[in-house]
């Protein structure tokens, strides 16, 4: 049996905690021969654990602990503290490893459920378990979610050399807000979704791009911005933005100016790679 979970880009600007698109880079989980105790095979590093202990086990096994052992690879093209939903994917993939071998009969929202509690906000998981653009809510133990299509363009992706941590990054946001802020950078945030939603990308980018709740603060922690938004506003893109809590910058742009924004992002010599990418549209899935 494989597990496919998309990698996922979140907040999308103003989204802050409950947008996020699924996106074209992938953790899969090959599940082989059954053994006596849990295997993890991967290539992800010493610091990343092969047995129990690994986060992918660790959901699975909360959900369901008399699942049987079993070899299992682990294949992610998702790189690690990014602000691509690393942890997000293995937190969906172990829930779906619980419904497969558990038998759980889970529905997507049942999934939706069990993985905004263990990550504590919705942006990351939901697009991870349904694919495409997912706009979520998380209140009082509640979550709520609407799935739609995103509009057609190209997403690409500069990741730099270096992790951030999302502690770190929400170290830097203010603790409290005025209500006159509050109302201005939620009305920012329904212009984007409803634009989004209509297919306006040129009016979603501005207000994409004029987010309040935490680029501002979190721009400094990722020295490229400011030259990636430069050279992709030269490339007519739609909107750059910070993908979840950083370093990924994700810049949203027309389908056929992708390759000549990225060729020359990769000209300047930036210490980070970059990728063109398309949004996922199926979400997790399994296949025999």
């Amino acid at each position: 049996m494989r597990i496919t979970v998309p990698a996922t880009s979140a907040n999308v600007g103003p989204g802050f905690d409950s947008v996020g698109i699924a996106v074209s880079k992938y953790l899969i989980i090959e599940v082989l021969e059954p053994r006596a105790s849990w295997l993890i095979d991967h290539d992800l590093g010493e610091e990343i654990p092969t047995n129990e202990e690994n986060l992918l086990l660790k959901t699975a096994l909360q959900l369901a602990p008399d699942l049987p052992p079993h070899h299992l690879k682990m294949i992610s093209e998702v790189p690690l503290a990014r602000g691509l939903g690393s942890s997000s994917s293995v937190i969906v993939a172990g829930i779906e490893l619980a419904n497969q071998l558990g038998n759980l009969s889970l529905s997507d929202h049942d999934k939706l459920e069990i993985a905004t509690k263990i990550e504590g906000h919705p942006d990351n998981v939901a697009p991870a378990i349904f694919g495409n653009l997912v706009v979520a809510s998380y209140v009082d133990q509640q979550t709520n979610h609407l799935v739609l299509p995103f509009p057609e363009c190209a997403l690409v992706a500069f990741v730099p050399n270096y992790e951030l941590k999302t502690s770190d990054s929400r170290n830097v946001l203010p603790k409290e807000w005025t209500y006159k802020e509050a109302v201005a950078a939620s009305a920012i945030a329904n212009v984007a979704i409803a634009a989004l939603a209509k297919g306006d990308l040129r009016t979603a980018g501005q207000a994409i791009e004029s987010d309040r709740f935490h680029e501002r603060y979190r721009q400094q922690l990722v020295a490229e911005f400011p030259e990636v938004k430069e050279v992709a506003h030269q490339h007519e893109a739609y909107a750059t933005y910070l993908s979840g809590a950083g370093p990924t910058i994700m810049t949203l742009l027309p389908v056929d100016h992708a390759e000549a924004f990225a060729k020359d992002l990769e000209s300047k010599g930036l210490n980070g790679q970059v990728f063109v990418l398309s949004v996922d549209t199926r979400g997790v899935s399994v296949k025999d």
